[in-house]
């Protein structure tokens, strides 16, 4: 990011210059954890209020650890659903920007937008709260600061992908892989008999992203898979996630521990 990190307005430039940026997901509501992993360097941490394991205390209190001083990082929303309400309440919170699952149409994007831009732009209602302190108070402020993407994972929303990349006030979309997977006709989230059919899609969402010139982003497993896509031409990747690397991490410590037993 060329401006100054772990600011909204920085990212805000960043994201909708389609600049490469990198985050991380975060499905725990351990904000101590949250605080230390926006200090690593990257861009923004997105917190899952969808799948994860975070309530909208969670999110309030992650939001206020990814800000405090040190942090390279702005916090994102996934939020449970494309409803004025969550996406309200996780803007409120001070969050930079809100990822909204389950976009099928561009109807769904406009309905995204609107519920993140104040009136006559859109119909999110006004009470700030934190964010009036973070991002500022006044609905300007806000608009130009603050982001929304919508995510393409379904079968509906590939085949209209177009029409939304090309909603007014949409800054960017991203791809949820698993589900996509799936609608491909995947057996799982990472069946490998889909992959031709999954690339394909990944090649349309992204070229679609650059010809409306918005940013276009993925989630994945690993660092090494997040470099591959933006090498590719996505704008922003993100690397998933604490729960798994968590487990990932204690399970390779417990296999190196008692390697020395086992070797005796």
């Amino acid at each position: 990011m060329s401006a100054a990190p772990g600011t909204a307005a920085a990212f805000a430039t960043a994201l909708r210059g389609r600049e490469p940026l990198v985050g991380y997901w975060c499905v725990l509501d351990a904000p101590v954890a949250t605080e230390r992993l926006a200090r690593l360097g990257y861009d923004y941490i997105a917190l899952d209020a969808q799948h994860g394991l975070i309530g909208y205390a969670g999110v309030l209190a992650s939001l206020t650890a990814i800000d405090t001083r040190g942090s390279t990082a702005v916090g994102l929303v996934r939020v449970e659903a494309n409803d004025p309400s969550p996406i309200g309440k996780a803007l409120d919170a001070g969050a930079a920007g809100v990822i909204v699952p389950l976009i099928d149409t561009a109807r769904d994007a406009a309905d995204a937008v609107a519920a993140v831009r104040y009136p006559p732009l859109g119909r999110r209602s006004y009470g700030p709260m934190r964010s009036g302190l973070r991002i500022g108070p006044n609905p300007a402020d806000a608009h130009r600061q603050t982001v929304v993407l919508a995510m393409i994972e379904t079968a509906e929303g590939l085949a209209n992908v177009e029409e939304i990349c090309a909603t007014e006030g949409l800054d960017g979309v991203y791809i949820g892989p698993s589900d996509l997977r799936i609608a491909l006709g995947g057996a799982t989230s990472t069946d490998p008999a889909v992959a031709a059919e999954f690339e394909a899609a990944l090649e349309t969402v992204r070229k679609t992203a650059a010809a409306a010139g918005i940013a276009a982003g993925i989630h994945n497993p690993d660092g090494a898979s997040a470099a591959k896509r933006l090498a590719e031409g996505f704008t922003f990747a993100t690397v998933a996630c604490d729960l798994v690397h968590l487990e990932q991490a204690a399970a390779g410590h417990l296999t190196a521990a008692r390697a020395v037993g086992e070797a005796r």
